[in-house]
């Protein structure tokens, strides 16, 4: 059987990539997670080869012991902090889990001389690129790094060292790229369950300046099937972009859940939003032109915006009872 170990599984996009493995697959799974706030252990589904680590990344020496003792085939990597305001206000974490938790894991798979036998599978983010104005054309495989935030510089460092260690050390690597993930199991945090959550008890919805920002939002089942896809067909030391070709305004996303949310309680509600001071150094937009992925992959999303937000709504109305 394949052992395949996805880090991060108890996150948002991970424990989604691991009930899908667990419905479409007979391989041994292994879930490394050093459990912070944004995790859950409850969203994965039960299952007799499903085994969990709780390890911090940026211990190296547990790293190398369970990459020594699991033996993996593949691995997902998709630990990571992620949100854009913590980065800016304790950026160390950022760097001890985005840069060295990626380090630690490279190092190992070639400590324990795996590089001929493990695939590794970077997971990243369209914010390496930095933004864009409207008139500019997506972002492609061959766009420049121009990272903002610590967050994406976090991001755009790892994507570096993944790369370096393919050309380097001849481990067997991909990278994708995607856009903003939306979905079940998404810390509400995040500004589509923040919405939804606030909506649902009353609250203001805090809108950083003018709420113009644009997004390309990728349901998460359709990103979990692409990183999937490319496990399975990707070309080893390639990189893919993978978005959901559905750009919408921070305000445009309020508008539509508060018309989904309206028809899903039958009753009409009025979003009550607060403007607040913009975030530093804060994207413009961003968008992922998906070409590749599609080509070499056969991949397409599966959700259309509407469809996905429908879903998440209907998750989230039962999630915060």
């Amino acid at each position: 059987m394949k052992k395949i170990i996805v880090t991060g599984g108890a996150g948002f996009i991970g424990s989604n990539l691991i009930n899908k493995l667990i419905d479409n697959d007979s391989s041994i799974i292994m879930n490394i997670d050093k459990l912070n706030y944004a995790s859950n252990r409850k969203f994965i589904k039960k299952y007799d080869n499903y085994f969990f680590s709780k390890i911090d990344l940026k211990n190296h020496d547990l790293v190398h012991e369970v990459i020594k003792d699991f033996n993996p085939d593949h691995i997902y990597h998709l630990a990571a902090e992620s949100h854009v305001d913590r980065s800016i206000a304790s950026p160390r974490e950022f760097i001890d889990s985005n840069i060295i938790g990626t380090f630690n894991l490279l190092e190992s798979i070639r400590k324990n001389n795996l590089e001929n036998k493990v695939t590794f599978q970077h997971i990243s983010t369209d914010e390496v690129y930095g933004d864009l104005e409207i008139s500019d054309k997506s972002f492609t495989e061959n766009s420049k790094f121009f990272p903002n935030s610590p967050y994406s510089a976090s991001k755009a460092s790892s994507d570096h060292l993944v790369r370096a260690w393919n050309k380097t050390f001849g481990i067997k690597t991909f990278i994708s790229n995607c856009s903003n993930n939306f979905g079940p199991n998404q810390d509400k945090e995040k500004f589509i369950p923040k919405i939804i959550f606030n909506l649902q008890h009353g609250k203001e919805i805090p809108v950083y300046g003018s709420g113009n920002q644009i997004r390309d939002w990728l349901y998460v089942e359709d990103h979990v099937d692409a990183l999937i896809q490319i496990s399975e067909k990707g070309e080893v030391g390639n990189t893919y972009n993978i978005g959901g070709n559905q750009e919408c305004s921070n305000i445009e996303i309020i508008n539509l859940i508060q018309d989904i949310f309206s028809k899903k309680i039958k009753k009409s509600i009025s979003a009550k939003i607060k403007y607040v001071k913009d975030r530093a150094a804060h994207d413009f937009r961003y968008s992922i032109n998906s070409d590749k992925a599609k080509k070499v992959l056969g991949w397409e999303p599966k959700f259309n915006l509407i469809s996905g937000l429908e879903t998440t709504v209907d998750w989230y109305l039962n999630e915060f009872k």
